[in-house]
């Protein structure tokens, strides 16, 4: 049996730490969750999600919307880190993986930075089709 506490914290603090203008919706033992600092462009009385980490059985996953959203943002992933995604912008991990781990950090960094901003539906490049 797996105990992923520390990979949850571990993968929390890095996204906390590397998307310091998103509002925190939740945070606990389980993972985190982020909403970004404007409401959802097609649902305006909701917040737009912007990622979070979730703990489960098999794996630690990190969600990313704005790899999504914004698909430039995986253009340039290095192969090891593509080969941790899960459908369009989900990543899991067993364990911890500084080199990987860096390499996300920066991810998150620029999504936050694009979400700080703001944006409309037309500025999506592609995402969310």
């Amino acid at each position: 049996m797996n105990d992923f506490a520390a990979l949850t914290e571990e993968l929390s603090a890095l996204m906390l730490r590397a998307a310091p203008g998103m509002i925190v919706a939740r945070q606990g033992p389980d993972g985190l969750s982020l909403n970004a600092p404007f409401p959802h462009p097609r649902k305006p009385k909701e917040a737009m999600w912007f990622g979070g980490v979730r703990t489960g059985k098999a794996y630690v996953s990190v969600h990313l919307m704005p790899v999504y959203s914004h698909r430039a943002l995986a253009a340039g992933l290095s192969p090891a880190l593509k080969k941790r995604m899960q459908g369009k912008s989900c990543f899991n991990f067993k364990a911890a993986d500084p080199v990987l781990f860096a390499e996300l950090e920066t991810l998150i960094r620029d999504g936050a930075a694009l979400y700080a901003k703001g944006w409309s539906m037309q500025d999506m490049a592609g995402g969310c089709d």
